[in-house]
């Protein structure tokens, strides 16, 4: 059996749970806020970074300003494990950036490139296939100096 006190307590919970509602909110005529969308921006040109490493290749689309529109890589294409090395799999990550930047108006580029990986030509060919023009090309793989020794060479 429940005693008074428990039944008590249990109404006031109850209380304290339902929304109050003042008089002034109700007689108001306000409409509620419409949310605006913001328009997507255009931009017509900006900068390409190709970043072929030996096991996946990033493609970023920016604006001239630096910031990022759109990328793609080897591994966002659908490639797994060692195919995502291939240049096939850079050329299809070149030409899917590219396809999200024609959706901003993306038309020129400077493009800059950067790593030692099998994909730094077929990435660009693929953004030329898709329609961006090409301004220039910029190489900017770290060259060391002498610098950290290279890592061992595979066994057979």
């Amino acid at each position: 059996m429940a005693t008074d006190t428990e039944n008590t307590d249990k109404a006031v919970k109850e209380e304290k749970k339902a929304p109050e509602v003042t008089a002034a909110a109700e007689t108001s005529n306000e409409e509620p806020k419409k949310i605006r969308r913001s328009k997507k921006k255009t931009v017509t040109s900006g900068i390409v970074y190709i970043n072929a490493g030996f096991n996946n290749t990033i493609v970023t689309i920016a604006d001239e300003d630096g910031k990022t529109l759109c990328w793609s890589s080897s591994g966002a294409s659908g490639f797994k494990g060692s195919k995502k090395s291939t240049p096939y799999a850079s050329q299809m990550a070149a030409e899917n950036a590219a396809e999200k930047a024609k959706s901003f108006g993306f038309e020129k580029a400077d493009v800059y490139i950067k790593g030692v990986g099998t994909g730094r030509e077929q990435a660009l060919r693929g953004l030329i296939s898709n329609g961006i023009e090409v301004l220039k090309i910029v190489d900017l793989t770290p060259v060391p100096h002498n610098g950290c020794r290279k890592p061992r060479a595979r066994r057979n």
